[in-house]
């Protein structure tokens, strides 16, 4: 009898060692200032109280580009298993930024996507990576003006900038499709992301009219596919302040959308539950000084105990 208690305690030990292994931690990938020093990681284990690792201090130095800038890091977990990131290089180059890792800490060489190198692009801002599970691919999309191309919008933004977003697809990052238009709806636009559920893709962008009346906010557009026929966008789910850059973490029925409120220097992040009432939820939340966005994703507490151990700041 005791031997029979001993070994269903022992197994329900063990049952609950392996389900604390696969908590999720919560990361977060940024930049700071101009993203001259690369990669930025804090972590969370509530979504709501974000603490900066490696004393907040850069993971991984930017070579990509001519100007060797890391803004706007994104950061997914891929069907491989490893991280893929992708990042802004340049405020005006015509290519990306792209690496890998297992672990969040050695990063493979990095590579400069040259995008949109075969048109008279401005720029390439803020590349996110989404992954196709239907067609077991990975869509790469980002902002681009092109200057001409949209001349009825083309004093509606900032100086010259009149961008649309634009994708492309790889299975390997290393060959990619031609880049086609993902969102244009008369409007700039930049800072798209994307999520998938229940069959459905919700996308995330910002309005980037500045005139005659100025957006600058974050607003929703869903389709039932990744790269084609998303909506009209909704009204905006940010206040009145300009925001950009943002996030999302689902949070079982929670959709957490996180942002830059860069013109007040700070973060903001708004919640809904059903994508269409949005409670504004910036003075719950807590991110490291100097925070500029970038990608929230997820990894286990085992991952984060073993490859963080020397990093971390108990919360």
């Amino acid at each position: 009898m005791i031997r029979e208690k001993l070994i269903l305690l022992l197994s329900m030990l063990t049952i609950t060692v392996v389900a604390n292994a696969q908590t999720p931690v919560y990361m977060f990938s940024y930049f700071k200032n101009n993203g001259q020093d690369g990669l930025h990681l804090a972590y969370s284990r509530d979504g709501y109280k974000w603490t900066a690792l490696k004393k907040d201090e850069s993971f991984l130095t930017p070579t990509a580009g001519k100007d060797k800038l890391m803004r706007d890091p994104c950061v997914i977990r891929g069907a491989d298993g490893r991280f893929h990131m992708v990042w802004t290089v340049s405020w005006n180059e015509k290519g990306i930024g792209y690496a890998s890792s297992a672990d969040l800490v050695n990063w493979s060489e990095q590579k400069y996507i040259p995008l949109m190198e075969h048109v008279d692009a401005l720029n390439c801002w803020a590349p996110e990576i989404t992954y196709d599970s239907k067609k077991k691919q990975y869509m790469i999309y980002w902002a681009t003006t092109i200057p001409g191309k949209y001349p009825e919008t083309d004093s509606s933004g900032d100086g010259n900038y009149n961008h649309r977003m634009y994708y492309v697809f790889t299975k390997d990052f290393k060959t990619f499709t031609r880049p086609e238009v993902l969102y244009d709806k008369g409007f700039t636009v930049i800072d798209a992301t994307i999520r998938s559920r229940n069959g459905q893709y919700v996308m995330f962008l910002k309005d980037e009219t500045k005139l005659p009346r100025a957006e600058k906010n974050i607003k929703v557009a869903t389709s039932k596919n990744i790269h084609t026929g998303y909506s009209a966008p909704s009204a905006p789910i940010t206040g009145n302040y300009w925001a950009e850059g943002p996030t999302v973490l689902l949070k079982g029925k929670e959709w957490i959308v996180y942002f830059d409120k860069y013109r007040d220097h700070r973060y903001g992040a708004v919640s809904s539950t059903d994508l269409k009432t949005w409670n504004d939820i910036s003075d719950k939340i807590q991110m490291p000084g100097g925070i500029r966005h970038g990608t929230v994703f997820t990894i286990t507490s085992k991952e984060f105990d073993d490859w963080f151990k020397n990093y971390r700041q108990e919360l």
